[in-house]
């Protein structure tokens, strides 16, 4: 790895130095730093109003920075918007796509903006709607499809310019579980050939099957930072053992768990006891006669990560 004077990675795709975003006196991202490796897939995960999106916006180029430093691809997205634009691809939170054209004619019509010829874009659209499994439907209208098919057009769309970095904005919102499995098997083909993909998403799953490496962010700052897997070790434990109660009778019970587990977390129907075997937990909350009306052992998971940095108050 070799830096720059300034302090950049000049391998990195994406370089982030006390990043900053005010809108008026509202600073929605207060100064962070991170960097994007070439080929892998990054997650900027965070609840509402955590500045993942106005990250995003001041990557792609579509909105300045206010403060900091940010190079993308070795440049300065204030002085190279146009340069760098080429080379990237999008795919916003919510699908731009031209609701009267086929599928076919988004994807040429997209690709003229490039300059690509007609040639090109031609062979470009059928290439790009067999990755997508949209062949079939090519001189369908956009309208009619489903959420889906028009999301996975909304991706093949981003990658009409051949992009070395796809930024993807939620990509998965509103799909039914089949819907985004195939989006998530499309996506991890574009990793196998060297496409960097930036993403946010409020699936924890999503960000764990994805995520080679993620930020969490709330506030407007990195809170914290790693491979999937690795923020589960460092923020919570090998196993949580969940304990259901009728509402409101939970607490009675924490005097009685709390020194079984690293951690105990009290919802309004059951306890969380955050261990590293659950199933040796649940049977010492037997001896002790404590009696749920029913019991769960589980492997941690990133939400359990996420909602412990981020807190369970809904933020609208």
């Amino acid at each position: 790895m070799s830096r720059t004077e300034a302090g950049f990675d000049d391998t990195a795709v994406v370089s982030a130095r006390g990043l900053k975003k005010r809108f008026d006196s509202f600073e929605a991202v207060r100064g962070i730093d991170f960097e994007v490796a070439r080929g892998e897939a990054f997650g900027l995960l965070g609840p509402n109003g955590a500045g993942k999106s106005s990250t995003m916006r001041m990557i792609a180029c579509t909105s300045p920075r206010t403060g900091g430093t940010l190079r993308v691809l070795g440049m300065d997205p204030q002085t190279h918007g146009p340069a760098i634009r080429a080379r990237i691809g999008t795919v916003p939170q919510t699908d731009n796509l031209d609701m009267e054209l086929t599928v076919r004619q988004n994807l040429q019509t997209y690709g003229r903006y490039f300059g690509l010829s007609r040639a090109h874009v031609r062979d470009k659209a059928v290439e790009l709607m067999e990755f997508a499994r949209l062949s079939d439907r090519a001189d369908d209208e956009v309208q009619p499809l489903s959420g889906g098919m028009k999301r996975r057009l909304a991706i093949a769309r981003g990658l009409v310019n051949d992009p070395e970095v796809l930024l993807l904005d939620e990509p998965t919102t509103g799909l039914d579980p089949q819907a985004r499995h195939l989006l998530w098997e499309r996506l991890f083909r574009l990793k196998q050939s060297g496409v960097t993909l930036i993403l946010t998403t409020h699936y924890m799953d999503e960000a764990e099957q994805l995520c080679d490496r993620l930020v969490v962010m709330d506030g407007g700052l990195i809170v914290a930072e790693g491979s999937p897997a690795g923020l589960i070790e460092q923020y919570s434990t090998r196993e949580v053992l969940e304990l259901r109660f009728h509402p409101g009778t939970q607490t009675r019970y924490v005097s009685a768990v709390e020194d079984l587990a690293e951690r105990v977390e009290v919802l309004p129907d059951r306890l969380l006891l955050y261990t590293k075997n659950a199933d040796a937990t649940a049977a010492r909350v037997s001896e002790r006669d404590v009696r749920p009306l029913s019991s769960l052992v589980r492997r941690s998971t990133l939400e359990d990560v996420f909602l412990r940095l981020t807190g369970r108050t809904l933020v609208d």
